[in-house]
């Protein structure tokens, strides 16, 4: 089956939910538009990629600290960051159906025309109405003007109504590490360049959230900013760039040829950006990105030192000459790697006598590492101390002794666990385990007490 179509996004979103993996928020409520929850099998996933990120950017990598920022901040963040003023998406309704629109989107989905955030709201009116962009929900062509929505979700912050401040839930995780770079480069004595890596929930108020995970109100962004100085920032940058193909292939497994790099053009550009490259995947609506990456010069160093009065420069104590540090940023959000994961690894097989579904997973992000299967029920009591020594040895495993052997091994093929142990008759006498690898359905015994070689 083609992996970039709609019926396969279906499925695979069918087989996430059915298995475990996620669930529809407020489901009993009638839900809330795209929100998602993660069920047991989607937290163990989400966990290892974190797990696997952190161990890859911040503890195997040199002059890399953490952070765990706040998700409200003061409101004079946003205000010198700009994401008050200017963090918005154009917003279009249709005027027959009253459904919104991002106008930009709708121009990418059904033209050949090249948009920006610099692109204007009359010319992207112009071009919604040369080229006739009737509404994708109603077939109607009956729109308002575009105008601009704030993506920031604004709450109130104190217990009298006279003395509230509107406070905002944080758009990105980036602001919070920079108005720390005082803070952790003085504490940490750390010297150009230097990374301080955060993984945190963001929020905003999308217009046209949708493709399952994708694009969701409320997720989850692994960042790094590395700060840097001026004149090696472009071989970071290229580093960088590699670092991450390397880690989506070679760590995290997925295919090669379903990644791509789109480098954004001048006018496509963020107005804190000199230089931005998408790192795409091809997920079943097509490819869009899975992690960007930035040159963010030193605007928000400078920014926040003018609005803040805080002097948030660095001393190089060679020249000692105070400067404002360059910043790299490479971005990622959990929920698009994980999704991007799971597409990658589900497969459905055609058997001899009948078929399987499989999650591919690598043994490190795989949910469950090891399944202990009791051939029958008596053997019940022999297998679970197994189990129990695995939970002990601090193995993700399950206990499955319900149905026949070949539903059992579908079932933990289903959610990729990576090994299935039976235990059986013969286990008893001689102290072996039979050992079922996931992918090529090999089978071994080996003796009980060499399963540590399998963790």
């Amino acid at each position: 089956m083609k992996k970039t179509s709609n019926f396969f996004q279906q499925e695979i979103v069918d087989h996430l939910k059915n298995n475990g993996f996620v669930f529809s928020c407020s489901e009993i409520y009638n839900g809330i538009a795209n929100g998602w929850d993660y069920g047991p099998l989607g937290v163990l996933v989400k966990n290892n990629i974190k797990k696997l990120w952190w161990d890859h950017f911040v503890t195997q990598t040199s002059n890399a600290v953490g952070l765990d920022s706040s998700i409200i901040l003061n409101s004079s963040v946003w205000k010198a960051s700009g994401h008050l003023d200017n963090f918005s998406d154009p917003l279009i309704d249709c005027k027959e159906c009253h459904n919104r629109f991002r106008a930009d989107k709708l121009i990418e989905e059904f033209t050949d025309e090249s948009v920006s955030e610099n692109t204007s709201f009359d010319e992207l009116k112009k071009i919604i109405d040369k080229h006739h962009i009737v509404c994708p929900m109603c077939g109607k062509f009956n729109w308002t003007h575009i105008r601009n929505f704030n993506l920031m979700f604004a709450t109130q912050m104190g217990v009298v109504d006279e003395v509230k401040n509107t406070v905002y839930l944080r758009p990105e995780t980036a602001q919070g590490i920079f108005i720390n770079f005082m803070n952790i480069q003085r504490t940490m004595r750390l010297k150009l360049p230097f990374s301080v890596c955060q993984i945190g929930k963001a929020f905003r108020n999308e217009i046209t959230p949708g493709n399952f995970i994708f694009r969701t109100r409320e997720f989850e962004q692994m960042e790094c900013e590395i700060f840097t100085y001026p004149d090696i920032k472009k071989d970071i940058f290229n580093e960088q760039l590699n670092k991450i193909q390397n880690f989506l292939i070679d760590v995290i497994g997925l295919n090669k040829d379903n990644i791509r790099l789109n480098e954004h053009k001048k006018e496509e550009l963020s107005h804190y950006s000199s230089r931005t490259v998408d790192i795409q995947y091809n997920f079943p609506h097509g490819y869009s990105e899975l992690w960007g990456i930035a040159d963010r010069g030193d605007w928000d160093l400078t920014q926040h030192a003018k609005f803040s009065k805080a002097n948030l420069w660095y001393l190089d104590d060679k020249t000692n000459i105070k400067i404002v540090p360059h910043v790299i940023e490479p971005s990622v959000g959990v929920e698009r790697l994980f999704y991007a994961l799971c597409c990658d690894v589900y497969e459905k097989q055609q058997l001899e006598k009948d078929e399987r579904i499989v999650m591919h997973f690598p043994k490190e992000l795989a949910p469950i590492k090891f399944a202990v299967l009791p051939l029958v029920n008596k053997l019940s009591d022999e297998a679970y101390k197994i189990y129990q020594q695995l939970l002990k040895d601090n193995i993700s495993s399950v206990y499955d002794s319900s149905g026949s052997i070949g539903k059992r091994y579908r079932r933990q093929d289903a959610i990729g666990t990576y090994y299935c142990i039976t235990f059986d008759y013969d286990s008893i006498n001689d102290q072996c385990i039979t050992i079922r690898f996931r992918d090529s359905m090999e089978q071994k015994r080996i003796k009980i007490s060499e399963l540590q070689k399998y963790y």
